[in-house]
């Protein structure tokens, strides 16, 4: 019973070690994510600075992947090669071994001080950088606490025959230690964290230093798996190159190191008499050794990678995103502005939809394509709205809290107007010719000009979603009382008609009606997408049309 209770506190210790690393990286990179990624993005002119710059930016956010990730960003755009890409990598894997080397020496008496540190500065308003860097010193300080627990749990599974058996069983073949490492690693998601339970493990002799190194080689091999496994980019085979590339780099310096882990471990052993230092130490001369083989070659061997993944020559898809960029969902504040971008490309497809609404006016069927325009901006609404599901708004301000609602409605609008253009405007365009009646072609111009007003309307929305200008809501919701005059005209003019017993105007008469209708509903969700959430912001919309009390507009002018 007491085994199975030492075993509950270890998982308890490694899940709190597991959440302060994830405090230190989502700290950091909300304090300086677009920071980093700027710095990240000068410095991929050549391979040493890319190295430099992957080292640095991984050991601020203690994340190899988050940093392959926005690497893969700048080459999903272009914006960078495979040679600088794959030093960026190098860079990464040698960062992550820099706070181990720092948690290697006995400084958990400060732990108290930090999360005391962290607390203060995490009671600043949100979205302040010092309340992001407190979330990460509090991280830190959650660091250190575990590992103490941990050395504390070690000492009764140190003498606990199951566990020294069962480690003893897996120590002997040092291959079986790399699959066990690599494996835990994938799952932690976090090779900092296997490494230093590692340490603990070593200090208490629980595993022999041959057996610590080999797992190591574990942690490192399973850290660059995760890109691989999980990262995106399954279409394009070039997408793959990079993580590819960083796994196979890894696999290569596995083969070398595992054949001479006896002669290592024995030599360290000697020379050293702590075993986490020594494992440490490992960890980091593992990763430079690698850097200092593969750098010269990197030419050479995107090259080879390239062959083995050349590009795909895929029609382009208009409803893939292009700027919902996953790394920064870690940085909200940059998330909102990707999603802003990628809501202005639905403003675009619904114009195409509205001149192929204007265009077949009379035809005998609609334009080509216009069904695939509906398609792709539902796929488009879906997309932004499960990216900002996905933020993490904690640390947003009240501002970017309402700016993030105000995009929600921009999508939603959009999609709403596009399912009206596609499924009712369309139609009752392309009906003219069914109906067998002459239809005057001033009215058809008439159409027309509304339809040209509304994708004025339409651009005037697109501005005013990036300006936020009151002027410019004010000028657009006020062709709300334009379009429904014109609806009015058209159904006095209808019921004329009928009046005066002219059936072979009637149908063409109302199907002109009903085009009016679905152009004013249009044009009222474009309103809605961009005028009424700046309008209400200012106080300048009223919350109903209606009158309070049932009063006349006579009464209420009256003093």
């Amino acid at each position: 019973m007491s085994f199975v209770i030492a075993l509950i506190g270890l998982a308890g210790s490694i899940a709190l070690l597991l959440w302060g690393t994830r405090m230190v990286q989502t700290g950091v990179q909300r304090a300086f994510g677009p920071r980093l990624r700027v710095l990240l993005g000068q410095a991929l002119s050549n391979r040493v600075k890319a190295f430099l710059a992957g080292m640095g930016v991984t050991a601020a956010l203690q994340s190899s992947t988050a940093t392959g990730l926005m690497v893969a960003g700048f080459a999903g755009r272009g914006l960078v090669g495979l040679v600088p890409a794959l030093a960026v990598m190098l860079g990464a894997n040698v960062g992550t071994t820099l706070i181990v080397q720092v948690l290697s020496f006995d400084i958990a008496f400060v732990s108290p001080l930090l999360v005391l540190v962290g607390f203060v500065l995490f009671r600043r308003p949100p979205g302040s950088t010092a309340h992001d860097l407190g979330r990460a010193v509090i991280g830190l300080g959650l660091m250190l606490l575990a590992l103490r627990q941990l050395l504390e749990l070690m000492a009764p599974l140190e003498s606990s025959s199951t566990l020294r058996e069962l480690l003893r069983l897996v120590s002997v073949v040092p291959l079986v230690d790399v699959l066990l490492a690599a494996v835990l690693t994938w799952a932690m998601h976090s090779s900092v964290a296997v490494v230093l339970l590692v340490m603990s493990l070593a200090s208490h002799g629980i595993v022999t230093q041959e057996a610590a190194f080999a797992l190591v080689l574990g942690a490192n091999l399973g850290s660059a798996a995760n890109p691989l496994l999980e990262g995106g980019g399954r279409e394009d085979p070039a997408a793959r190159r990079m993580p590819l590339g960083n796994l196979l780099n890894r696999v290569a310096g596995l083969v070398v190191a595992l054949p001479l882990l006896p002669w290592l471990s024995g030599w360290m052993e000697a020379t050293m008499g702590d075993p986490a230092r020594a494992v440490a130490l490992f960890h980091t001369g593992f990763n430079l050794l690698l850097a200092a083989a593969f750098l010269p070659l990197l030419a050479p061997y995107a090259t080879l990678l390239r062959r083995w993944l050349p590009d795909r020559a895929a029609a382009a898809d208009p409803a893939r995103p292009l700027y919902l960029d996953p790394v920064a969902r870690e940085v909200p504040v940059v998330a909102l502005g990707s999603a802003a971008r990628e809501a202005l490309r639905m403003a675009d497809v619904l114009e195409e939809l509205l001149a192929g609404a204007k265009e077949a006016l009379g035809a005998r069927r609609p334009p080509q394509g216009t069904k695939e325009l509906d398609d792709v901006l539902s796929r488009l609404a879906i997309a932004i709205r499960s990216y900002l599901a996905a933020l993490d708004t904690e640390s947003l301000s009240e501002a970017d809290h309402r700016r993030l609602q105000e995009i929600v409605t921009f999508v939603t609008q959009m999609d709403q107007a596009g399912s009206v253009a596609r499924r009712i405007l369309l139609p009752h365009a392309g009906e003219l010719w069914k109906q067998g009646q002459p239809v005057p072609e001033g009215s058809l111009e008439e159409v027309r000009r509304l339809l040209d007003r509304l994708t004025a309307n339409l651009r005037l929305a697109a501005s005013l979603f990036m300006t936020e200008d009151p002027r410019a809501a004010r000028l657009l919701a006020e062709e709300k009382a334009v379009f429904r005059e014109v609806e009015g005209e058209a159904t006095r003019s209808h019921l004329a008609r009928l009046r005066s017993g002219q059936p072979d105007s009637v149908g063409a008469s109302a199907l002109h009606l009903d085009l009016f209708r679905d152009i004013k509903q249009i044009n009222s969700h474009v309103v809605a997408a961009a005028a009424y959430p700046v309008l209400e912001r200012h106080g300048e919309l009223l919350p109903s049309r209606v009158l309070p009390g049932g009063m006349s507009e006579e009464k209420v002018a009256a003093p």
